[in-house]
């Protein structure tokens, strides 16, 4: 998709806010929150819980310095940051209805369902923020 769509100085810092978030937690996948990583892989995934968090860890990795850096394809890049995010919501799913405990701070169902309503808000986040929702508008206008 092409880059035809400009994005302001506050869409820009919220990207960037996003895309270091996605480093952070991209790295955390692969160290210090592995384990408590794993709690949200469902048990219907065919392979290993500890494989699904390196793999979405580096994923992660991947897609956030993208955003950050790969700026004349920050439209495509917020599509596919969206799609993933929408990838993984079933791993928070899971962890609500098993009520698998991680992170510290959810262990509790309320702490669990709160948490999967973040979700939309990150997906609105990149779509905002990278122009990709702006940049498809235009495009139903040109047709």
């Amino acid at each position: 998709m092409k880059n035809n769509t400009s994005t302001s100085l506050t869409q820009d810092i919220f990207r960037v806010i996003l895309a270091l978030s996605m480093i952070f937690a991209g790295i955390s996948h692969l160290t210090f929150f592995r384990i408590d990583f794993q709690a949200q892989v469902p048990n219907w995934v065919p392979m290993s819980k500890d494989l699904v968090v390196i793999l979405s860890g580096i994923v992660e990795i991947t897609l956030g310095l993208a955003v950050l850096f790969w700026k004349n394809q920050r439209i495509t890049i917020g599509w596919t940051l969206a799609v993933f995010f929408v990838l993984v919501f079933p791993g928070n799913l899971a962890q609500y209805l098993n009520g698998t405990d991680a992170f510290g701070s959810l262990d509790s169902d309320n702490a669990r369902l709160i948490r999967l309503f973040f979700q939309p808000v990150l997906i609105v986040w990149i779509l905002w923020s990278s122009g990709a929702w702006q940049s498809w508008r235009n495009s139903k206008h040109t047709l």
